[in-house]
């Protein structure tokens, strides 16, 4: 509803599939995304589709992971602490402290208790990487990191993912998460690469 991408969902899966991707989760801008129509396709190449959704807490971003189709409504954080309650979901903390109105910068900080992972995310160069403060923030607060594509567009997939332990089904991946089986592996982009 935001942004405009230029690929399908079955382009994604495919190029997921290439790169030796297992799992993938997609998660659009305040559209929850119910993989229901793409689970056949994906099956077929070996991917597990996760449902999500990018919700907008305000004016901030938070990635709400196998939730239901109730995750698209949640307004704030005492919402979001609700349905964790009612589901395994994941709560992710996305591009947490870059310099962009939808980052969660102090409100992060105030709400940590309630995020299971921080994300590290791909956008970033070995000159310029707000990273860095969640790097240190998720360390001292105990929480997993997880890559994240931040994906807009096909070329970005394969540069910072997550390597998780667990077998491939979406309650046992959310659960490894919060337990911290999860590795993050990542390069810096170029910069022809950014944006």
């Amino acid at each position: 509803p935001e942004d405009r991408i230029p690929h399908t969902t079955p382009q994604l899966i495919d190029r997921a599939a290439q790169l030796g991707y297992h799992v993938i989760a997609v998660t659009l801008h305040d559209r929850y995304f119910d993989p229901a129509p793409h689970v056949p396709y994906a099956r077929e190449r070996g991917v597990l589709l996760l449902s999500g959704i990018e919700r907008s807490i305000g004016r901030s971003h938070v990635l709400l992971i196998n939730f239901g189709p109730d995750s698209a409504s949640v307004r704030t954080f005492e919402e979001i602490a609700r349905l964790k309650t009612r589901s395994a979901g994941l709560v992710i903390a996305p591009h947490a402290f870059y310099p962009i109105p939808s980052a969660l910068g102090p409100r992060l900080e105030s709400n940590v208790c309630l995020f299971d992972a921080i994300e590290l995310n791909s956008m970033y160069t070995r000159q310029v990487d707000f990273n860095r403060r969640a790097v240190a923030l998720a360390k001292a607060h105990h929480k997993p990191l997880v890559g994240n594509t931040d994906l807009h567009r096909l070329d970005q997939l394969g540069t910072t993912y997550s390597l998780v332990d667990a077998e491939p089904q979406a309650d046992a991946i959310c659960e490894a998460i919060r337990a911290g089986r999860v590795e993050v592996r990542t390069q810096p982009i170029g910069w022809g690469r950014v944006g």
